[in-house]
């Protein structure tokens, strides 16, 4: 006779592990972040974002390391990342628009092909979905040393570049899902499919 309590409790392990639990956190505490963000408490902004956005390196090395990657910890991370990643955006408008001011039609171009790419998986893969090829994985690293570097500089011509490989990224993106439809998200690139084409 199977022990339903026994195997729902080994689920709830397998879901609540400490990867997952950090990845969950970018979500929870991005509140926090926008409050501080709208109150143009800057320092305290600062030292918050380096504290939560530390989370999305760390969850992938501890996953990695102990044997916790699971397709549901990819998910939550991809979602986290959405959320995070994207509110970025809205950070820098709101404490340096300065900065954004002369890539109006850049952030459109983004948001335009961001947009397309998960049309383009709901439509091939019956789900949105967003992938951790390595151009979008350095992307997450530099839009992180951006905010930390717009504290103390002007960085405007290194968002036009982050947005510039943001979108080469997005439509390696779309032009894998309309060619493979669903794959690893952890697949490094369109070429590494070629290649085992």
């Amino acid at each position: 006779m199977m022990n339903y309590p026994l195997l729902k409790e080994q689920s709830m392990k397998r879901i609540v592990t400490v990867p997952n639990v950090l990845s969950l956190s970018r979500l929870v505490f991005l509140p926090l972040l926008i409050g501080l963000a709208y109150q143009e408490r800057r320092t305290a902004f600062l030292i918050a974002f380096i504290l939560i956005g530390s989370t999305d390196f760390f969850d992938g090395l501890i996953a990695r390391r102990f044997n916790q990657v699971s397709d549901i910890g990819k998910q939550l991370d991809s979602f986290a990342d959405i959320f995070f990643y994207v509110s970025v955006a809205w950070f820098i408008h709101r404490l340096h628009p300065e900065m954004l001011q002369p890539l109006t039609v850049l952030l459109y171009v983004f948001f335009g092909i961001l947009a397309l790419s998960f049309i383009v998986s709901s439509v091939t893969c019956k789900k949105p979905i967003m992938m951790h090829t390595f151009l979008l994985k350095m992307n997450g690293v530099l839009v992180y040393l951006l905010v930390i570097a717009a504290h103390f500089t002007d960085v405007t011509v290194a968002i036009a570049m982050i947005l510039g490989i943001y979108i080469i990224a997005f439509i390696e993106e779309i032009i894998i899902f309309i060619r493979y439809g669903e794959v690893d998200p952890d697949t490094p690139s369109l070429l590494t499919l070629l290649k085992k084409s």
